[in-house]
């Protein structure tokens, strides 16, 4: 999980305007650094079966904004996928 100063911190790096909260672009990068945590949740504990089904529904609602994107605006994509280094 989270802690709130770490959202505000990302929320204000991706934002679109200074009230953006809910962007594509936000929500991936939330995605993106839960994801990385949950990840390495799952080194040190590896048969934590319910975490393991939290963090693919986590990549397939990343996956969905990501074409999302992809669809609607394919520079912001790039930037997105360039800035948090993902593979596509």
């Amino acid at each position: 999980m989270l802690s709130t100063k770490k959202k505000q911190k990302i929320i204000g790096s991706y934002q679109c305007h200074p009230k953006d909260t809910g962007s594509a672009e936000v929500q991936i990068a939330l995605l993106t650094q839960q994801i990385k945590t949950l990840a390495s949740h799952l080194k040190k504990h590896p048969k934590d079966i319910h975490s393991r089904r939290g963090l693919l529904t986590m990549v397939g609602k990343r996956r969905k904004f990501l074409n999302y994107l992809h669809h609607h605006n394919e520079e912001r994509y790039q930037k997105m996928v360039k800035k948090l280094e993902l593979e596509v």
